[in-house]
């Protein structure tokens, strides 16, 4: 007979992760004239350009002076839990509490130089992308591995924000962390900001990737993460970052197929 342990572990992860209510985030000049703060002036190297290697300088909001102001000090009392940021256009990123206690962050709301605040996300082909209303950017200036790590926890258009449980229980049901905890964590960071696991995830398109790496073999798999536009010319969806050597990006997309795999479909 079938174990349905996992199953029944997954369903209830999954159940208690249903969103909580998110904050609609107040327009920048509310937020400002509420904070009585001007905005401060950090300089990035953007990732979302080639290479990551031009620097901008944006004006905007040290991130835990924001969430203290937001969502009060219980924020900080679990660095497991997650900032839940979500997007104009269905964009999820979820971030670990640690993460903002260990790096500098700002939500940011223009550029310093006056120039549109815009940027050219070339790793999705697309171009003038506007950052309104926030933008969560990272001091990568002061560390290599946010430089090397690119943009995937950069999210922008920032509309609302809230406090979450660890994804780790939906991520990993069972004993599935003793094996799989790297790889989950690779798909949260890189996948679930637009796709989703068993209905975990983001909206932007939100097919169940437990699914789909059961329907796609490993080549075809191998080719969607690491050349999408090979498959669909145009295709706004990132390949691995380059941070990874080529024979780095080809293993970690196979142990992104064999995770997905592994992991039990929600009833």
């Amino acid at each position: 007979m079938q174990d349905l342990t996992p199953m029944l572990l997954l369903a209830a992860a999954l159940f208690a992760a249903k969103p909580a209510a998110a904050l609609e985030l107040p327009a920048p000049a509310v937020l400002q004239a509420s904070l009585a703060a001007k905005a401060q002036t950090i300089e990035v190297l953007e990732p979302h350009l080639s290479g990551g290697q031009r620097r901008v300088r944006y004006l905007g909001y040290p991130a835990p002076q924001l969430l203290d102001h937001l969502l009060g000090l219980r924020w900080r009392e679990d660095a497991e839990q997650e900032i839940e940021l979500r997007a104009l256009d269905g964009f999820v990123s979820r971030i670990p509490v640690a993460r903002f206690l260990t790096h500098a962050a700002f939500l940011v709301v223009a550029r310093a130089d006056g120039a549109a605040f815009q940027v050219d996300n070339q790793l999705q082909n697309e171009k003038a992308v506007a950052l309104a209303p926030y933008y969560l950017v990272w001091d990568n200036l002061r560390s290599s591995e946010l430089q090397a790590e690119g943009g995937a926890l950069w999210p922008y258009q920032v509309a609302q924000i809230s406090l979450r449980p660890s994804s780790r229980a939906a991520l990993l049901p069972g004993q599935m962390a003793k094996r799989w905890a790297t790889q989950a964590a690779w798909v949260q960071k890189y996948c679930l900001s637009c796709h989703q696991v068993n209905g975990y995830g983001g909206d932007k398109m939100p097919l169940n990737l437990a699914q789909r790496a059961r329907e796609l073999d490993a080549a075809a798999w191998q080719r969607q993460l690491l050349s999408p536009t090979s498959l669909k010319p145009g295709s706004s969806m990132p390949a691995l970052p380059d941070s990874f050597s080529p024979a780095s990006r080809a293993s970690v997309a196979a142990q992104l197929h064999d995770y997905l795999k592994a992991l039990p479909l929600a009833p």
